[in-house]
């Protein structure tokens, strides 16, 4: 088994969705599990720096002794929680029935990390928010933002609660990233079973009529149960009132289009939207 799933977990609220949706798309690619919680490094210590220049040597030297020692003590406990981390998450997913799973422990830049392990992975799952969720519930997490403009993985975007999955929302404008998510669909074991809805939101620049039949004979040649569908609107406004309205367990987008949609993770629509369904997100590039 090659291909591989990577759950960024971090202690938020948002582990445990992570670690399930991980589970899920793992079971349908029979793909293994890696998960992986970084340090950052402001939990590594380094707090003497820089602050005992006034003092004179000798209690500049037994501070920066007491200095040091904490900071040992604050990496213990930084490597104990982590540790903690991936013991809950190896844990979670188990009990989901995902046997192959390797825990990670590494220091550093979250992005750096991710970045070395992208080289056969199939997706990444990672919360919307990190540890400060219940304190920025309306911010984006900025490591998700770094993460979806760095790789070229699919991004799965993990809601704060798990709930099986059933029916799909496509955002589709036409753009080489939502033709490269149909596609990619299309070859996927994941959305075998599930009722797609395949949506284009006209918002007068002329529908897309040709080429969303033409996505939607894609899935549908592959053995998938798709529909499409077109509404006028603009696209963020529509795809939150369906979602909110009419029952969909997940959203799927390419990250870059053409439309108002282009801007959802490199600007204010996409990261908007992200922030504000309350159902997980796949991203495409």
């Amino acid at each position: 088994m090659t291909d591989k799933i990577l759950a960024l977990v971090d202690g938020s609220a948002y582990s445990d969705s992570v670690c399930r949706h991980a589970a899920w798309i793992a079971a349908r690619l029979n793909a293994a599990v890696d998960v992986m919680h970084v340090i950052g490094r402001r939990e590594g210590g380094g707090s003497a720096q820089n602050l005992s220049g006034a003092l004179t040597l000798g209690a500049r030297s037994a501070l920066l002794e007491e200095l040091a020692a904490t900071d040992a003590q604050r990496a213990r406990l930084a490597q104990a929680r982590g540790r903690a981390i991936l013991d809950d998450a190896q844990a979670l997913l188990g009990a989901d029935g995902q046997a192959s799973v390797t825990p990670h422990l590494r220091r550093g830049d979250l992005l750096e990390e991710v970045r070395q392990a992208e080289p056969g992975l199939r997706a990444i799952v990672i919360g919307k928010r990190g540890e400060g969720a219940d304190f920025a519930s309306g911010h984006l997490g900025s490591n998700l933002e770094r993460i979806v403009r760095a790789v070229s993985v699919p991004v799965f975007v993990a809601a704060r609660a798990f709930r099986p999955i059933g029916r799909v929302l496509v955002a589709f404008d036409g753009s080489a990233s939502a033709r490269k998510a149909i596609a990619r669909m299309a070859d996927s074991p994941v959305f075998r079973g599930l009722q797609i809805t395949v949506l284009h939101v006209d918002t007068g620049a002329g529908p897309l009529g040709a080429a969303i039949d033409q996505s939607v004979a894609q899935l549908t040649d592959a053995g998938l149960d798709a529909t499409a569908r077109i509404l006028p609107g603009h696209p963020d406004d529509v795809l939150q009132t369906l979602v909110a309205d009419e029952g969909f367990d997940l959203l799927v987008m390419g990250a870059y289009g053409h439309s108002r949609i282009r801007r959802l993770i490199i600007g204010s629509t996409t990261t908007a939207l992200v922030q504000a369904v309350t159902i997980p997100v796949l991203l495409y590039r």
